[in-house]
């Protein structure tokens, strides 16, 4: 190689560099005048990205501030629970005042139709007695008559032995009939009272059982979400907590859903697919069809006059004072 060529060969290096290094920012000058051309053409556009730094630091001011107020407002929850909760205590004291005040008041009427009966009862056999004695009284009269009757046309003036010991059996036999007939019939007459006095008392505290249940009804259940009242049992929301999932636990604990054989209450009862809103005989909701732990099968829990009961392999959340079917499932057991 000679001298010449590798100066041409040098000297065409270095231009070729130097060309290279003035066409870099060429790029970057056209981009930096693209963008200023259309920051002239749409100047609010560039307000706008001139401004979003302020805006950004005041939604962080913003959040800041919500997060410095979580304690506040943690607490006002934490404090319209407790007043809720000493709200629902207070209210369950005047439910079991009312309650004991109740039964005291029927405990009292009771004594009270008690002590009643009793006196009637003494008041009864007393005036049978004197009626008995005033009905022993006219005989005898009635006796003392008929002798006097009978000696009018008899010889006064005999004075030998007469039978002295004689007595009509037959007259006094009788009477004593009558008296005992009549004392047992007032005492027949006081035992049907008796039972009547405790039928209606009964019945009476039947109706009033009742209305206490009724009254109890206004309790209310937490189905793993809100509160709601019994009688307005929803069947769809405690589906959707999956805390009730109980065909996924199903799934993987099959053998506890596998009770075995029902028995029927009835001999020659077949199964019949229950509805909502069916009456069901109270045979078929007895203590020994309920379900004690609805958890234990991942059902909810109920409370008051609901019941979870096992009806062949389904089972069904029955009103135990009404007999209604307020929730069904159906193929729960296998």
């Amino acid at each position: 190689m000679t001298l010449t060529k590798l100066m041409k060969g040098t000297a065409l290096g270095a231009l070729a560099a130097a060309l290279a290094f003035t066409a870099l920012p060429a790029p970057a000058q056209a981009a930096e005048s693209q963008r200023a051309e259309q920051r002239d053409r749409n100047p609010s556009r560039a307000r706008v990205e001139r401004g979003s730094r302020p805006q950004v630091q005041q939604r962080r001011q913003v959040r800041q501030e919500r997060r410095q107020a979580r304690p506040e407002r943690r607490e006002a929850r934490q404090e319209r629970r407790e007043v809720r909760q000493e709200r629902r205590s207070e209210q369950r004291d005047n439910r079991q005042e009312r309650r004991a005040e109740r039964r005291d008041t029927r405990q009292d009427r009771r004594e009270n139709t008690r002590e009643q009966r009793q006196e009637r009862r003494i008041d009864n056999i007393r005036e049978a007695r004197r009626d008995s004695t005033r009905e022993q009284a006219a005989r005898e009269a009635a006796r003392r008559a008929a002798r006097e009757r009978a000696t009018n046309g008899r010889n006064t003036r005999y004075t030998g032995d007469r039978n002295r010991t004689y007595v009509d059996r037959r007259r006094t036999r009788d009477g004593a009939r009558e008296q005992a007939e009549r004392i047992e019939r007032i005492r027949r007459e006081a035992r049907r009272d008796q039972r009547r006095e405790n039928v209606r008392d009964a019945r009476r505290d039947r109706r009033e059982d009742i209305r206490d249940a009724r009254r109890d009804r206004r309790a209310r259940y937490y189905d793993g979400r809100s509160w709601h009242n019994y009688d307005r049992w929803d069947t769809r929301r405690w589906r959707d907590n999956r805390r009730y999932d109980w065909r996924g636990y199903r799934h993987s604990n099959r053998s506890l859903y596998r009770l075995g054989r029902y028995y029927s209450p009835y001999r020659n009862y077949r199964y019949n697919r229950v509805n909502i809103g069916f009456q069901l005989g109270s045979a078929f909701y007895g203590s020994r069809y309920w379900i004690n732990d609805p958890w234990q099968y991942r059902l909810p829990e109920v409370y008051g006059p609901y019941r979870w009961v096992r009806y062949y392999d389904d089972v069904l959340l029955v009103n135990i004072y009404s007999g209604e079917v307020v929730d069904v499932i159906n193929d729960f057991f296998w």
